[in-house]
């Protein structure tokens, strides 16, 4: 067997690329890509970088997870597959942790948002 094989991952990928055909986002899409590759693979990012590259108010998308290494100062709106649990406490501090569902859910069009990785 390929791929990925935890449930809520498989469905979420099945959800990303169903929305991506119906929507014609290709943000969709991509993120499903990404979220298939091999775990050690997929994206990890640190909120320093998260700081450095992002603007304030702005909505980011990381497929795969983010880890609490250096400060937020920016108030952001981050989704992500997976967070460290200090990230997600220093997120929501100043802005608010999402995962990918909860963004999907918000924002199906995919408005303004910026893949971050």
């Amino acid at each position: 067997m390929t791929g990925p094989t935890n449930q809520n991952l498989v469905n979420l990928i099945h959800q990303l690329k169903k929305l991506s055909k119906e929507k014609k986002v290709n943000l969709w899409k991509t993120i499903a890509l990404e979220l298939e590759k091999p775990t050690r693979s997929r994206r990890e990012v640190n909120l320093l970088h998260l700081d450095k590259h992002c603007k304030d108010n702005e909505t980011v998308i990381i497929p795969g997870k983010v880890l609490g290494h250096g400060d937020l100062t920016k108030k952001l709106k981050v989704a992500a597959f997976r967070f460290s649990s200090s990230a997600a406490a220093k997120i929501n501090k100043i802005g608010k942790a999402l995962t990918i569902q909860e963004l999907i859910k918000e924002n199906p069009a995919g408005k303004e948002v910026r893949i971050i990785g």
